[in-house]
C-alpha cells in the first residue's frame, strides 16, 4: 500500500469519498457538495493550511484519504496537525490501513507539537484505533460558529 499526497486525478475519488464520509456515523451532519469541491481545488492549488493524503491499494487504486488542517497552537507550543477527516473504503477496513495513514501523517509532520482529531460517539471502532495509536480523550467541549458568507 502507498500513501501519497492528493493529485488532480484523484478528484472523482475524493468527492465521492467525502460524500460517503459525510453520510456515515463518522460525522454528526452533512455538508454541501460545494464545500468538498472548494476543498479539492484548494488542495490541488496548494495551501499552507490544508493537505490531503491518499491511500492506494496494491493495484494502485485509491482506497482511503486523510484530510489535514494545519494550525499553530500556543497551548501545544507549535504546529498542530488536525486529522480532520479519515475515510477508508469499506472493503479495506480492518486491514490496518487506518494505522498506516496515521503513521504516514506522523512521518510527514514529524516536527508537529500536537496531533488532534475528533470522533463521534457513534464511531467506537475508530475511537479504539485512535487510542491504540496514542490519542487520548480530551475533557474539552467544542463549540462552533459557522458564518454563511465565508469565502
Amino acid at each position: 500500500m502507498l500513501i501519497r499526497p492528493i493529485q488532480a486525478e484523484d478528484r472523482d475519488y475524493f468527492l465521492r469519498s467525502v460524500h460517503e464520509f459525510y453520510h456515515s456515523p463518522a460525522v454528526c451532519h452533512e455538508i454541501p457538495e460545494a464545500n468538498a469541491v472548494r476543498t479539492f481545488e484548494l488542495l490541488i492549488h496548494g495551501s499552507p493550511y490544508a493537505a490531503c493524503l491518499i491511500a492506494e491499494d496494491e493495484d494502485g487504486r485509491p482506497c482511503g484519504y486523510c484530510l489535514l488542517a494545519l494550525t499553530w497552537s500556543n497551548e501545544a507550543g507549535g504546529l498542530t496537525v488536525w486529522l480532520d477527516e479519515i475515510w477508508i473504503d469499506e472493503h479495506m477496513r480492518g486491514k490496518g490501513l487506518g494505522s498506516k495513514i496515521i503513521a504516514a501523517v506522523h512521518e510527514r509532520y514529524n516536527t508537529a507539537a500536537r496531533y488532534r482529531l475528533e470522533v463521534t460517539d457513534d464511531n467506537p471502532r475508530a475511537a479504539a484505533l485512535y487510542r491504540l495509536r496514542g490519542f487520548a480523550d480530551l475533557p474539552y467541549r467544542q463549540m462552533v460558529l459557522d458564518t454563511p458568507n465565508a469565502l
